[in-house]
């Protein structure tokens, strides 16, 4: 007989074991007399003939609650296995497991190629192992162990299976190389057959992990990943099945390197997604239950083994949505619009603010340009602030906020506060809204028009010089733009910021708040009222020449 390619049959088993078992003298079993019992000792003192006595532990005439089974005087049955210091070396628990080995091999000589031991290594030789099972001694030759020799291998439990037995050596050799081959060999065949077309089969559950379930079927473990669990997608499979359970599953793939066996719950099941991508179109409204609430997005059932998501940016018109939580619940009913089908992903995406009045419809409805109205800060930007209005947020542009051209919108507001603007404009085309809170308050230029005309001359200072002009800060406030053709006779090279300068008022324009100065006209005005004092100066002496002449 050849075990596994081995020369196992040219190795003499006697010789192998005997290595590992020398014993001075052949062992023997006798019927001894228990002479005394030495509690203090552990001990007890057995008779074995020629008034010999030989010692042998109380721990092995021990019952399982720990009483002694004999007493002094008793008759007991042990293995006398030679001398030690000159008293017999004997053994009871040796006598019960020759016993146990006779009656193994009786009980399996003639059908043995299938009785598979699972024991723990004990000793080791040169060669093989010694592995107890139940109080029964094999012995495992080196050539058929399957795995590498080190001093860790002594306390190893191991499954292995009976290749011999030797009815005259009383000896039982095992395989744990020929268990390894028939399993190999056996899983090949489940896995082939298992690979199959359609091949259907029931498996155990043996372990549950975050990423899935580790399957028995037929002796064979294969891997349910939590994406083959359902056709929602990834489940938590503890909170579905428990170990032990029984399921109904597909294999899927085998990879033959890493040995690995997939196996599939929801392949088994019909694919609900064909009924999907038949039965429902983009743009269709459907009723769902919510499912599960994450931050991101609500998860919906369709009932029928499939989910649809519901981004957090769908579920209402409201940009700000910070918590799905705070509009949905889970186990809600509601009815939302299909708007992507992706069966080749299994992705199914739906709306519910689609359904829901477009708050812009509604605002256009009630409000025209030119309206006063209240409403809330929600934003500010480096341009602007953002003021929600009957659900719909309208931009106050930084120069739309105040007549001072140097106040910006987060300079005086802060989010949340109420502010009373007008609506400038209203873009429906874009669904925007214009509005301006500087035409609610009095404008500079006004109160500028209220105190002065054209022609008034005024002195301001310089606050800017641009290619086209030069830019002066009056009063309040006020800003005026001298051009540079009315910027004669002064040379606008010789002019700095911060210089006085005295012109005058050429335009008020109110309408578009603007206000013109002229220096040239200035110099025009003065020299006309010049031409005006030398001609009344010129009148009044002719005058007073002709009533001299009438005296």
């Amino acid at each position: 007989m050849a075990f596994d390619n081995e020369s196992f049959e040219e190795e003499s088993f006697a010789e192998l074991f005997a290595a590992s078992e020398k014993q001075q003298e052949t062992s023997r079993i006798v019927e001894g007399e228990i002479v005394e019992i030495q509690e203090d000792e552990n001990r007890a003192l057995v008779g074995v003939g020629d008034k010999l006595e030989g010692i042998i532990s109380l721990d092995e005439i021990r019952d399982e609650s720990g009483k002694l089974k004999f007493g002094t005087g008793d008759k007991i049955r042990v293995m006398v296995m030679g001398h030690y210091n000159e008293r017999p070396k004997i053994s009871y628990k040796k006598v019960l497991e020759q016993q146990k080995t006779i009656d193994f091999i009786d009980a399996n000589k003639d059908d043995f190629e299938d009785v598979i031991i699972e024991g723990i290594i004990t000793k080791k030789n040169r060669g093989g192992y010694v592995v107890e099972a139940d109080d029964i001694v094999f012995f495992m030759p080196r050539s058929l162990a399957a795995f590498k020799d080190t001093d860790e291998v002594v306390g190893r439990k191991i499954k292995a299976q009976v290749v011999k037995i030797d009815e005259a050596e009383n000896s039982i050799v095992v395989s744990r190389r020929k268990l390894f081959n028939e399993e190999r060999k056996k899983k090949k065949e489940i896995i082939d057959k298992l690979m199959q077309d359609d091949t259907i089969i029931e498996g155990t559950i043996k372990k549950i992990t975050s990423y899935g379930m580790f399957v028995d079927v037929g002796g064979v473990d294969g891997l349910v990943h939590y994406n083959e669990i359902s056709y929602k997608g990834p489940v938590n499979p503890s909170k579905l099945y428990k170990d032990g359970d029984v399921v109904t599953v597909k294999a899927i793939s085998y990879d033959k390197d890493k040995r690995h066996l997939s196996l599939s719950i929801k392949a088994v099941q019909p694919d609900p997604w064909a009924e999907v991508e038949s039965e429902l179109d983009e743009g269709d409204t459907i009723t769902v239950t919510v499912s599960n609430i994450e931050k991101y997005g609500v998860f919906v059932d369709l009932g029928n083994d499939i989910e649809g998501f519901l981004h957090i940016s769908e579920i209402t018109w409201d940009k700000n949505v910070n918590d799905p939580a705070d509009y949905l619940t889970v186990g809600q009913e509601i009815d939302v619009e299909v708007i992507e089908i992706n069966p080749k992903t299994h992705k199914l995406r739906v709306s519910l603010k689609l359904l829901l009045p477009k708050p812009f419809d509604e605002f256009f409805k009630k409000h025209n340009e030119g309206d006063i109205v209240k409403g809330n800060v929600t934003s500010l930007t480096d341009f602007g602030a953002f003021v929600r209005i009957d659900g719909v947020e309208g931009l106050l542009h930084n120069q739309d906020v105040s007549w001072d051209k140097n106040v910006k919108c987060k300079d005086i507001l802060k989010p949340g506060d109420e502010v009373e603007v007008k609506i400038a404009k209203i873009n429906q085309e874009d669904q925007k809204i214009s509005l301006n809170r500087k035409t609610l308050l009095e404008s500079p230029i006004d109160k500028f028009a209220a105190t002065h005309k054209v022609n008034s001359v005024v002195t301001g200072t310089i606050r800017d010089i641009k290619d086209f002009g030069i830019f002066v800060s009056l009063e309040d406030g006020v800003d005026a733009l001298i051009r540079d053709e009315d910027l004669s006779p002064l040379v606008k090279e010789e002019l700095a910021v911060g210089s006085e300068i005295e012109a005058a008022i050429a335009v008020i324009d109110t309408r578009r708040d603007r206000i013109r100065l002229s220096v040239k006209k200035l110099d025009y005005i003065k020299n006309q009222a010049m031409l005006e004092e030398i001609n009344d100066n010129e009148s009044h002496s002719l005058g007073d020449l002709i009533k001299d002449q009438l005296k």
